[in-house]
């Protein structure tokens, strides 16, 4: 424990040092970052080695995080352990954090430059003050100086004596603004004051023969206002320019901090946003992946408490539903096992009455045995799909994967119904550069005939059935597309389901069991692959994707 208070101790004074430094003075942020980040780890109460973050470039040292006592992978189980909810609002308190910061250093700034713009101008204003205040006096001192030299009243000595009292005033004033005059010239003008005062105070002769000292300082002192003024006026321009130099500048360090803490917010933003959407993903990809009754992977969710138990809801669920399914096949086996048995005896009766065996038979017992056999003979189809099915179901698992030709595979399928696409008048048009997949070639013989026989089904006569290989991104493609009326919209979502059958149905046609294109989704899926109904404005199309 008192290893770990040293470390945090250290870290603490790291981020003192890059807030005294100024990354966005670093008084504002980093103390909420910090105070965050510390609640955090005294919930989580979890102890640990300092992880450092990224140094600052005006502080040349790392920037540590305060939780020095988690490592990273501790500091995903602790924030693993909040809420989505809390997650969010952590997320949304970091960012308005951020962007408060930002807004309250330049708050701060603006508050500083106009103090800073404020003491200038007034400095500007006493300067140049006491500048025409020491130029207006030293004007009155001459004028009450020769009024005294001609009317020789005292009045008039008293009147210079009150200028001159003003002038020095402003002359002392004068001398801390101006660092850049020489003392010297300030010496001077009072030198030249006093000699023009001590002529005044002389008697009347005196005052005649020193009147060239009296005329010489009234020349000398308009000269040392004048270069007074001049530099007065040198030192506002030079106070102004370093004002504007230091509002530019705090622009540009305004302008990157706003720039910086709408990057940084972004990438919290994008951030978070990325690591909380991906449970929702998982969860939704889970949902569909149930929906589409796959229950062969299993539903792990990483992330926010809430959501983790929501993944471990679906994976129940997910075991509950495989469960079902395998109950369900296994009864359907049974099932058919069961009345094939009878269903034997039953038709072998019905063979036995039609050939008169038990006795000769009328007209009506002849229309009733036929009707029994007709129905014999279509439940024993049902029967028979129901077996090949389940049996399709379990051989999918199976694969016997190798190298194969799809080409070959698609002509084999043709092949294997030219009698059927025939007597129908119809033309198959394979297209397409020849694709080799690792695929179980019986298996996808199978689903590509199914495939066949549904399009054979469903076009007209002398119709057309275009075959096309092709390659994407993604895999390779095998598209089934035929001249019928298509499917319905409201049959798209379940046509791969087993035993149902879409609303257009071919005229005259045996109705079918519906089974043929779930066994094409069974044994496409189990070759880690899909088969889609693409939209078009007439007939269906069919594309089966492949793995490379």
């Amino acid at each position: 424990m008192k290893l770990l208070s040293n470390r945090c101790g250290a870290a603490r004074g790291r981020i003192e040092g890059c807030n005294r430094a100024g990354f966005f003075n670093c008084g504002i942020l980093l103390p909420c970052l910090q105070a965050w980040l510390c609640r955090i780890t005294q919930d989580a109460g979890q102890a640990g080695a300092g992880v450092a973050l990224p140094s600052h470039k005006r502080c040349s040292q790392p920037i540590p995080c305060c939780i020095c006592s988690a490592t990273y992978k501790e500091r995903l189980v602790t924030l693993s352990k909040l809420s989505f909810r809390q997650l969010l609002l952590t997320a949304f308190l970091m960012i308005v954090a951020l962007l408060s910061a930002t807004s309250v250093q330049a708050l701060l700034t603006l508050e500083r430059l106009a103090l800073h713009s404020r003491q200038t101008a007034h400095a500007a204003v006493q300067l140049t003050e006491n500048a025409q205040r020491l130029a207006e006096r030293t004007i009155a001192m001459e004028r009450s100086a020769r009024q005294f030299l001609v009317l020789n009243d005292p009045a008039f000595r008293t009147r210079y004596r009150e200028a001159w009292s003003e002038a020095r005033e402003a002359l002392t004033a004068l001398a801390p603004q101006l660092p850049q005059v020489p003392a010297s010239e300030f010496d001077a003008w009072i030198a030249q004051s006093e000699s023009a005062w001590k002529v005044l105070q002389a008697d009347p002769l005196q005052r005649t023969q020193n009147q060239e000292i009296l005329a010489h300082a009234f020349v000398r002192l308009p000269r040392i206002n004048d270069l007074l003024a001049a530099e007065s006026k040198l030192a506002v321009e030079r106070r102004n320019n370093a004002l504007l130099a230091e509002l530019e500048e705090q622009r540009s360090l305004l302008k990157a901090q706003v720039i910086a803490a709408i990057v940084l917010a972004a990438l919290f933003a994008f951030g978070f946003g990325l690591w909380l959407s991906r449970p929702l993903a998982r969860i939704e990809a889970a949902i569909n992946r149930l929906g589409e009754n796959r229950f062969d992977q299993a539903i792990e969710v990483k992330g926010p408490a809430d959501l983790r138990r929501i993944g471990g809801q679906l994976e129940w669920l997910r075991q509950r539903l495989a469960d079902l399914e395998a109950d369900k096949a296994r009864f359907l086996r049974h099932i058919s096992h069961e009345l094939k048995t009878p269903l034997a005896a039953l038709r072998e009766g019905v063979a036995l009455l039609e050939e008169e065996v038990a006795g000769v038979l009328s007209d009506n017992q002849r229309e009733i045995a036929g009707i029994l056999r007709q129905n014999t003979i279509a439940l024993q189809a049902q029967i028979e799909d129901l077996l090949r099915y389940n049996a399709a179901a379990f051989d999918a698992q199976q694969l016997r994967c190798v190298p194969t030709g799809l080409r070959a595979l698609l002509q084999q399928a043709i092949d294997f119904q030219r009698l059927q696409w025939q007597a129908r008048d119809l033309l198959i048009d394979v297209s397409g550069p020849d694709q080799v997949a690792s695929v179980d070639p019986d298996k996808l013989r199978t689903a590509l005939s199914n495939l066949l026989s549904n399009a054979i089904r469903f076009n007209p006569q002398g119709g057309t059935i275009r075959l096309v290989l092709g390659a994407l991104s993604d895999g390779i493609t095998i598209d089934c597309i035929d001249e019928g009326p298509g499917i319905a919209p409201l049959d798209a979502a379940r046509i791969f389901e087993p035993f149902y059958q879409g609303v257009r149905q071919p005229a005259g046609a045996r109705s079918g069991n519906g089974i043929g294109l779930s066994i094409v989704h069974e044994y496409i899926a189990a070759h880690r692959g899909t088969v889609r109904l693409l939209p078009q404005a007439t007939g269906a199309h069919f594309r089966i994707t492949l793995p490379h």
